[in-house]
Protein backbone atom coordinates (compact mmCIF):
# COMPACT_ATOMS: atom_id res chain seq x y z
CA UNK A 1 0.00 0.00 0.00
CA UNK A 2 3.11 2.76 1.05
CA UNK A 3 5.65 1.61 -1.59
CA UNK A 4 8.84 2.70 0.88
CA UNK A 5 9.78 -0.10 3.32
CA UNK A 6 11.18 0.28 6.53
CA UNK A 7 13.28 -2.63 7.67
CA UNK A 8 14.23 -2.99 11.46
CA UNK A 9 17.61 -4.41 12.61
CA UNK A 10 17.44 -7.68 14.32
CA UNK A 11 16.25 -7.70 18.01
CA UNK A 12 15.26 -4.14 17.45
CA UNK A 13 11.78 -3.01 17.88
CA UNK A 14 11.05 -4.12 21.08
CA UNK A 15 9.53 -0.61 22.22
CA UNK A 16 6.77 -0.79 19.14
CA UNK A 17 6.55 -4.71 19.91
CA UNK A 18 5.33 -3.88 23.10
CA UNK A 19 2.28 -1.70 21.80
CA UNK A 20 4.37 1.96 21.67
CA UNK A 21 4.70 4.63 18.73
CA UNK A 22 8.50 5.13 18.32
CA UNK A 23 10.86 3.88 16.15
CA UNK A 24 14.64 5.51 16.72
CA UNK A 25 16.94 6.23 14.31
CA UNK A 26 19.64 3.33 15.66
CA UNK A 27 16.76 0.58 15.47
CA UNK A 28 16.45 0.89 11.23
CA UNK A 29 18.45 -1.29 9.01
CA UNK A 30 16.77 -0.20 5.79
CA UNK A 31 15.20 1.70 4.18
CA UNK A 32 13.56 1.28 0.33
CA UNK A 33 12.02 3.32 -2.16
CA UNK A 34 11.71 6.80 -2.68
CA UNK A 35 10.16 9.00 0.23
CA UNK A 36 9.92 12.71 0.97
CA UNK A 37 10.10 13.58 5.06
CA UNK A 38 6.45 13.13 6.61
CA UNK A 39 5.78 10.52 3.74
CA UNK A 40 3.40 7.67 5.35
CA UNK A 41 5.94 3.95 5.07
CA UNK A 42 5.51 0.37 5.49
CA UNK A 43 7.44 -1.03 8.34
CA UNK A 44 9.28 -4.42 8.29
CA UNK A 45 10.87 -6.52 11.09
CA UNK A 46 14.43 -7.99 10.06
CA UNK A 47 12.60 -10.64 8.43
CA UNK A 48 9.81 -9.19 6.26
CA UNK A 49 7.05 -9.35 8.63
CA UNK A 50 4.63 -6.45 8.58
CA UNK A 51 4.78 -4.28 11.28
CA UNK A 52 2.27 -1.30 10.64
CA UNK A 53 2.18 1.90 9.01
CA UNK A 54 4.10 5.35 10.53
CA UNK A 55 5.61 8.36 9.01
CA UNK A 56 9.26 8.73 8.39
CA UNK A 57 11.63 12.18 9.20
CA UNK A 58 14.96 11.70 8.58
CA UNK A 59 15.65 15.05 10.65
CA UNK A 60 14.30 13.56 13.69
CA UNK A 61 15.98 11.04 16.01
CA UNK A 62 12.34 9.73 16.65
CA UNK A 63 12.41 8.39 13.06
CA UNK A 64 9.23 7.03 12.28
CA UNK A 65 6.07 7.30 14.26
CA UNK A 66 3.68 5.07 14.18
CA UNK A 67 -0.24 5.27 12.43
CA UNK A 68 -1.60 1.78 12.25
CA UNK A 69 -0.33 -1.62 12.80
CA UNK A 70 -3.40 -3.21 10.08
CA UNK A 71 -2.10 -4.27 6.93
CA UNK A 72 -5.46 -3.15 4.97
CA UNK A 73 -5.60 0.36 6.67
CA UNK A 74 -5.11 3.42 4.50
CA UNK A 75 -4.06 6.30 6.45
CA UNK A 76 -6.56 8.72 5.14
CA UNK A 77 -9.87 10.90 5.89
CA UNK A 78 -11.71 8.28 6.71
CA UNK A 79 -8.97 7.02 9.06
CA UNK A 80 -8.18 10.26 10.57
CA UNK A 81 -12.38 11.04 11.08
CA UNK A 82 -12.30 7.65 13.36
CA UNK A 83 -9.54 8.57 15.70
CA UNK A 84 -11.31 12.12 16.13
CA UNK A 85 -14.22 10.14 17.30
CA UNK A 86 -12.55 7.53 19.21
CA UNK A 87 -10.68 10.57 21.44
CA UNK A 88 -14.21 12.90 21.57
CA UNK A 89 -16.70 9.54 22.63
CA UNK A 90 -13.25 9.24 25.22
CA UNK A 91 -13.69 12.29 26.65
CA UNK A 92 -17.30 11.94 27.04
CA UNK A 93 -17.42 9.17 29.56
CA UNK A 94 -14.58 9.98 31.65
CA UNK A 95 -14.40 13.71 32.03
CA UNK A 96 -16.23 17.20 31.98
CA UNK A 97 -15.72 18.21 28.53
CA UNK A 98 -16.15 21.90 29.18
CA UNK A 99 -12.61 22.28 29.34
CA UNK A 100 -10.38 19.09 28.54
CA UNK A 101 -7.27 18.21 26.37
CA UNK A 102 -9.48 16.35 23.58
CA UNK A 103 -6.14 15.25 21.62
CA UNK A 104 -3.08 13.68 23.45
CA UNK A 105 -0.27 12.88 20.42
CA UNK A 106 0.61 9.19 21.00
CA UNK A 107 -2.00 8.45 23.78
CA UNK A 108 -4.68 9.27 21.34
CA UNK A 109 -2.88 7.10 18.20
CA UNK A 110 -2.79 10.75 16.24
CA UNK A 111 1.00 10.71 17.21
CA UNK A 112 2.63 14.33 17.95
CA UNK A 113 -0.69 16.10 17.99
CA UNK A 114 -2.32 17.89 21.10
CA UNK A 115 -6.20 19.98 21.17
CA UNK A 116 -6.62 21.51 23.99
CA UNK A 117 -10.97 22.58 24.19
CA UNK A 118 -11.41 25.99 26.33
CA UNK A 119 -15.11 26.46 26.22
CA UNK A 120 -15.60 27.01 22.41
CA UNK A 121 -12.06 27.37 21.34
CA UNK A 122 -9.58 25.07 20.29
CA UNK A 123 -5.70 25.51 20.88
CA UNK A 124 -3.56 23.12 18.84
CA UNK A 125 0.38 22.16 19.09
CA UNK A 126 1.93 20.18 16.42
CA UNK A 127 5.08 18.80 17.23
CA UNK A 128 5.45 16.08 14.19
CA UNK A 129 6.52 16.94 10.86
CA UNK A 130 3.76 14.14 9.08
CA UNK A 131 0.81 14.69 11.66
CA UNK A 132 1.54 18.53 10.61
CA UNK A 133 0.63 17.83 7.28
CA UNK A 134 -2.89 16.17 8.65
CA UNK A 135 -3.46 19.56 10.65
CA UNK A 136 -5.74 21.06 8.84
CA UNK A 137 -7.98 18.18 8.17
CA UNK A 138 -8.10 16.50 11.48
CA UNK A 139 -9.07 20.14 13.44
CA UNK A 140 -11.74 20.47 10.30
CA UNK A 141 -13.20 16.43 11.10
CA UNK A 142 -12.95 17.48 14.74
CA UNK A 143 -14.79 20.74 14.68
CA UNK A 144 -17.10 18.61 12.64
CA UNK A 145 -17.62 16.01 15.25
CA UNK A 146 -18.14 18.61 18.33
CA UNK A 147 -20.54 20.03 16.25
CA UNK A 148 -22.92 17.35 16.31
CA UNK A 149 -22.99 17.67 20.09
CA UNK A 150 -24.29 21.46 19.43
CA UNK A 151 -20.61 22.79 20.49
CA UNK A 152 -19.48 25.58 18.19
CA UNK A 153 -15.71 26.05 18.10
CA UNK A 154 -15.38 30.07 17.05
CA UNK A 155 -11.83 29.89 16.71
CA UNK A 156 -8.64 27.97 16.70
CA UNK A 157 -5.21 29.20 18.18
CA UNK A 158 -1.92 27.38 16.92
CA UNK A 159 0.80 27.48 19.59
CA UNK A 160 3.26 25.00 17.80
CA UNK A 161 6.10 27.53 19.19
CA UNK A 162 7.94 24.86 21.09
CA UNK A 163 11.88 24.07 20.40
CA UNK A 164 11.53 20.02 19.44
CA UNK A 165 10.05 21.66 16.30
CA UNK A 166 12.91 22.97 15.21
CA UNK A 167 14.58 19.56 16.03
CA UNK A 168 11.81 17.92 13.79
CA UNK A 169 12.88 19.95 10.17
CA UNK A 170 10.17 22.49 11.16
CA UNK A 171 9.79 26.15 12.23
CA UNK A 172 8.52 27.02 14.96
CA UNK A 173 4.32 28.72 14.45
CA UNK A 174 2.16 30.47 16.60
CA UNK A 175 -0.75 32.39 15.21
CA UNK A 176 -4.92 32.00 14.21
CA UNK A 177 -5.95 29.08 12.23
CA UNK A 178 -8.64 30.96 10.39
CA UNK A 179 -10.49 34.17 11.61
CA UNK A 180 -8.75 36.10 14.63
CA UNK A 181 -10.89 36.19 17.62
CA UNK A 182 -10.64 37.04 21.19
CA UNK A 183 -7.67 34.85 22.87
CA UNK A 184 -8.44 35.84 26.27
CA UNK A 185 -11.32 32.81 27.08
CA UNK A 186 -13.01 32.40 30.20
CA UNK A 187 -13.47 28.93 31.63
CA UNK A 188 -14.85 27.23 34.50
CA UNK A 189 -13.50 24.18 36.36
CA UNK A 190 -14.04 22.69 39.57
CA UNK A 191 -16.24 25.40 39.99
CA UNK A 192 -13.44 27.91 39.73
CA UNK A 193 -13.25 31.02 36.76
CA UNK A 194 -10.31 32.00 35.26
CA UNK A 195 -9.10 33.56 32.23
CA UNK A 196 -6.92 31.75 30.24
CA UNK A 197 -4.83 33.87 27.66
CA UNK A 198 -4.02 31.20 24.80
CA UNK A 199 -1.75 33.55 22.87
CA UNK A 200 0.90 34.26 25.71
CA UNK A 201 -0.44 31.72 28.14
CA UNK A 202 2.26 28.99 29.02
CA UNK A 203 2.17 25.82 26.41
CA UNK A 204 -1.16 25.84 24.83
CA UNK A 205 -2.80 28.69 27.99
CA UNK A 206 -3.63 26.46 30.64
CA UNK A 207 -2.73 23.58 32.35
CA UNK A 208 -5.38 20.97 31.88
CA UNK A 209 -3.33 17.93 33.50
CA UNK A 210 -4.11 19.14 36.88
CA UNK A 211 -7.39 19.28 36.65
CA UNK A 212 -8.70 16.59 39.37
CA UNK A 213 -5.81 17.05 41.60
CA UNK A 214 -6.94 20.71 42.36
CA UNK A 215 -9.81 19.19 43.40
CA UNK A 216 -8.50 16.72 45.66
CA UNK A 217 -6.78 19.59 47.27
CA UNK A 218 -9.79 21.48 47.90
CA UNK A 219 -11.14 18.81 50.51
CA UNK A 220 -7.72 19.97 52.70
CA UNK A 221 -8.63 23.57 52.57
CA UNK A 222 -11.58 24.55 54.10
CA UNK A 223 -10.64 27.01 56.99
CA UNK A 224 -7.13 26.37 56.71
CA UNK A 225 -3.89 28.76 56.30
CA UNK A 226 -2.39 27.62 52.72
CA UNK A 227 1.22 28.09 51.06
CA UNK A 228 0.28 27.53 46.84
CA UNK A 229 4.41 27.91 45.27
CA UNK A 230 5.24 27.92 41.33
CA UNK A 231 1.24 29.09 41.29
CA UNK A 232 1.21 29.96 37.50
CA UNK A 233 -1.71 32.00 37.18
CA UNK A 234 -3.27 30.97 40.66
CA UNK A 235 -4.65 27.70 39.69
CA UNK A 236 -4.19 25.81 43.03
CA UNK A 237 -4.68 28.64 45.27
CA UNK A 238 -8.12 29.82 43.89
CA UNK A 239 -9.07 26.15 44.54
CA UNK A 240 -8.11 26.79 48.03
CA UNK A 241 -9.50 29.96 47.98
CA UNK A 242 -13.31 29.07 46.71
CA UNK A 243 -13.13 25.30 48.94
CA UNK A 244 -13.07 28.01 51.67
CA UNK A 245 -9.61 28.71 52.93
CA UNK A 246 -8.56 31.27 55.49
CA UNK A 247 -6.08 32.87 53.71
CA UNK A 248 -3.90 31.77 50.71
CA UNK A 249 -0.11 32.39 49.58
CA UNK A 250 0.46 32.40 45.97
CA UNK A 251 3.72 32.53 45.02
CA UNK A 252 5.70 32.66 41.25
CA UNK A 253 8.52 34.17 39.56
CA UNK A 254 6.70 35.57 36.95
CA UNK A 255 4.88 38.82 37.13
CA UNK A 256 2.63 38.54 34.39
CA UNK A 257 1.55 34.93 36.00
CA UNK A 258 1.09 36.87 39.49
CA UNK A 259 -0.99 39.73 37.60
CA UNK A 260 -3.26 36.97 35.57
CA UNK A 261 -3.70 35.06 39.05
CA UNK A 262 -4.94 38.48 40.64
CA UNK A 263 -7.05 38.97 38.20
CA UNK A 264 -8.54 35.67 38.33
CA UNK A 265 -8.89 36.09 42.44
CA UNK A 266 -11.20 39.45 41.38
CA UNK A 267 -13.30 37.17 39.19
CA UNK A 268 -14.03 34.59 41.60
CA UNK A 269 -14.62 37.09 44.29
CA UNK A 270 -11.78 36.03 46.56
CA UNK A 271 -9.08 38.58 46.82
CA UNK A 272 -9.90 39.25 50.12
CA UNK A 273 -8.40 36.09 51.10
CA UNK A 274 -5.83 35.09 48.66
CA UNK A 275 -2.57 37.15 48.01
CA UNK A 276 0.06 36.72 44.87
CA UNK A 277 3.74 37.45 45.42
CA UNK A 278 6.20 37.76 42.44
CA UNK A 279 9.31 36.03 43.82
CA UNK A 280 11.91 33.43 43.47
CA UNK A 281 10.65 30.06 45.76
CA UNK A 282 13.89 28.44 46.16
CA UNK A 283 15.01 32.39 47.87
CA UNK A 284 11.24 32.42 49.49
CA UNK A 285 10.90 29.81 51.49
CA UNK A 286 14.44 29.61 53.79
CA UNK A 287 13.15 33.30 54.36
CA UNK A 288 9.53 32.37 55.75
CA UNK A 289 11.12 29.46 57.71
CA UNK A 290 13.59 31.93 59.17
CA UNK A 291 10.52 34.28 59.95
CA UNK A 292 8.90 31.35 61.97
CA UNK A 293 5.70 31.14 59.36
CA UNK A 294 4.12 27.59 59.09
CA UNK A 295 0.91 26.45 57.15
CA UNK A 296 -2.06 24.11 57.80
CA UNK A 297 -1.46 23.43 53.54
CA UNK A 298 1.71 23.61 51.43
CA UNK A 299 1.16 23.02 47.86
CA UNK A 300 4.29 22.18 45.15
CA UNK A 301 3.60 22.43 41.70
CA UNK A 302 7.15 22.96 40.21
CA UNK A 303 8.04 23.25 36.33
CA UNK A 304 9.74 20.26 35.09
CA UNK A 305 13.13 20.86 35.97
CA UNK A 306 14.70 18.51 33.81
CA UNK A 307 13.43 17.61 29.85
CA UNK A 308 16.56 15.07 29.37
CA UNK A 309 18.02 12.08 31.12
CA UNK A 310 21.33 13.98 30.48
CA UNK A 311 19.90 16.88 34.05
CA UNK A 312 18.31 14.34 36.08
CA UNK A 313 20.59 14.59 39.04
CA UNK A 314 20.07 18.55 39.36
CA UNK A 315 16.46 18.07 38.84
CA UNK A 316 16.61 15.25 41.82
CA UNK A 317 18.70 18.34 43.86
CA UNK A 318 15.55 20.76 42.83
CA UNK A 319 13.10 18.57 43.74
CA UNK A 320 14.81 17.76 47.24
CA UNK A 321 15.88 21.13 48.08
CA UNK A 322 12.21 22.59 47.45
CA UNK A 323 10.55 19.77 49.32
CA UNK A 324 12.52 19.70 52.36
CA UNK A 325 12.08 23.32 52.44
CA UNK A 326 8.11 23.09 51.75
CA UNK A 327 8.15 20.09 54.58
CA UNK A 328 9.54 22.35 56.92
CA UNK A 329 6.61 25.58 56.48
CA UNK A 330 3.87 22.57 56.83
CA UNK A 331 2.90 22.91 61.03
CA UNK A 332 2.92 19.50 62.52
CA UNK A 333 -0.24 17.63 60.89
CA UNK A 334 -0.82 19.21 57.98
CA UNK A 335 -0.85 18.61 54.42
CA UNK A 336 1.63 18.51 51.86
CA UNK A 337 0.72 18.43 48.44
CA UNK A 338 3.61 17.82 46.07
CA UNK A 339 4.24 16.50 42.17
CA UNK A 340 6.69 16.41 39.27
CA UNK A 341 5.83 16.98 35.73
CA UNK A 342 8.81 15.01 33.76
CA UNK A 343 8.64 12.29 32.20
CA UNK A 344 12.15 11.56 32.98
CA UNK A 345 11.69 11.93 37.36
CA UNK A 346 9.50 8.62 37.44
CA UNK A 347 7.71 7.28 40.00
CA UNK A 348 10.25 5.79 41.81
CA UNK A 349 13.10 8.06 41.08
CA UNK A 350 10.51 11.14 42.50
CA UNK A 351 9.70 8.50 45.78
CA UNK A 352 13.24 8.25 46.91
CA UNK A 353 13.55 11.46 46.17
CA UNK A 354 10.76 12.74 48.38
CA UNK A 355 11.83 10.26 50.91
CA UNK A 356 15.50 12.18 51.05
CA UNK A 357 13.43 15.15 51.62
CA UNK A 358 11.65 13.98 54.72
CA UNK A 359 14.62 12.79 56.06
CA UNK A 360 16.67 16.21 55.62
CA UNK A 361 13.50 17.79 56.91
CA UNK A 362 13.32 15.37 60.55
CA UNK A 363 9.17 14.70 59.22
CA UNK A 364 7.57 11.64 58.72
CA UNK A 365 4.98 11.54 55.87
CA UNK A 366 2.13 9.54 55.76
CA UNK A 367 0.34 9.20 52.41
CA UNK A 368 -3.16 10.34 51.74
CA UNK A 369 -2.89 9.87 48.44
CA UNK A 370 -1.04 9.18 44.81
CA UNK A 371 -2.56 10.59 41.65
CA UNK A 372 -1.40 11.46 38.33
CA UNK A 373 -2.40 13.60 35.21
CA UNK A 374 -5.64 14.12 34.00
CA UNK A 375 -7.86 11.46 32.54
CA UNK A 376 -8.03 13.88 29.30
CA UNK A 377 -4.70 13.11 29.17
CA UNK A 378 -4.78 9.02 29.21
CA UNK A 379 -1.30 7.15 29.82
CA UNK A 380 -1.06 4.25 27.01
CA UNK A 381 1.16 1.69 28.42
CA UNK A 382 4.60 0.77 26.67
CA UNK A 383 4.20 4.61 25.38
CA UNK A 384 6.04 6.01 28.47
CA UNK A 385 6.25 9.09 27.27
CA UNK A 386 2.73 9.91 27.78
CA UNK A 387 3.20 9.31 31.83
CA UNK A 388 4.63 12.05 33.20
CA UNK A 389 2.72 13.97 36.04
CA UNK A 390 3.32 12.10 39.46
CA UNK A 391 1.06 14.04 42.48
CA UNK A 392 1.16 12.94 46.57
CA UNK A 393 -0.60 14.30 48.85
CA UNK A 394 0.92 13.60 52.51
CA UNK A 395 0.34 14.23 56.10
CA UNK A 396 3.34 15.50 57.56
CA UNK A 397 4.10 14.32 61.09
CA UNK A 398 7.21 15.93 63.19
CA UNK A 399 9.27 13.03 64.58
CA UNK A 400 7.13 11.55 67.53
Amino acid sequence: MYHTIVTLKKGEGRTIKAGGMWIYDNEIASILGDFENGDIVTVHDFDGYFMGYGFLNMHSKIRVRMMSRKKDQAIDEAFLEQRVRNAWEYRKTVCDTSCCRVIFGEADFLPGLVVDKFADVLVVESLALGIDRMKLTILDILKRVLNEDGIVIRGIYERSDAKVREQEGMERRKGFIGDPFDTKVEIQENGVRYLVNVEDGQKTGFFLDQKYNRLAVQRLCRGKKVLDCFTHTGSFALNAAVAGASSVLGVDASELGCEQARENARLNQVEDRVTFQCADVFELLPELEQKGETYDVVILDPPAFTKSRSSIKNAVKGYREINLRGMKLVRDGGYLATCSCSHFMDQELFAKTLREAARGAHRRLRQVEFRTQSCDHPILWAADQSYYLKFYIFQVCEEK
